[in-house]
């Protein structure tokens, strides 16, 4: 399964393609769509959407991942991350892709094994479960190839449950 990772933001939007088959992961590509702050709101999310329909025309997953927004303690920054991950969740729908939304939390326990893992630790974890020379950057490239892996692990999670039950 091709799976397509996506962590929203206004100013950085990082995307990552992945593909998992058995127990293995390959990254396809990864990046981030950056816009400017001069720019008007409206043309910054168009932006967003445009580049990540490009993303999923190029390399056509079958599913995403997108992280949920965390609102800590600014409000202000939480609202703009909204309206960027609302322009990634709509890109996914538009392309019909099914749609998983994990936390930060959630994303990090998938990746490295503890939900409040710092950036350097997320990045060397895919690194090393993508079998990359480097780290993946920048760091919003290596969340959302993060949120991609999160997106796998969760199905096969799903998969052993949906086999307990039969």
């Amino acid at each position: 399964m091709i799976i397509l990772g996506i962590d929203p933001g206004l100013a950085n939007t990082g995307w990552g393609v992945v593909e998992h088959v058995g127990s293995r992961f390959r990254c396809i590509a990864y990046g981030c769509i950056t816009t400017s702050p001069g720019e008007p709101l409206p043309k910054r999310l168009s932006a967003i959407h445009e580049q990540l329909r490009a993303v999923i025309a190029r390399y056509a997953p079958q599913a995403s991942a997108v992280e949920s927004v965390y609102f800590g303690t600014n409000a202000k920054t939480a609202f703009a991350t909204g309206q960027a991950r609302g322009v990634a969740v709509l890109a996914t729908a538009d392309a019909g892709l099914a749609l998983g939304e994990y936390g930060p939390g959630e994303i990090k326990m998938a990746v490295v094994g503890s939900g409040s893992a710092d950036k350097g630790q997320v990045q060397y974890m895919v690194r090393t479960i993508l079998g990359l020379d480097g780290d993946p950057e920048p760091d919003h490239a290596a969340d959302a190839l993060a949120a991609a892996i999160c997106h796998a692990h969760s199905r096969i999670a799903r998969g052993r449950s949906e086999l307990g039950r039969v």
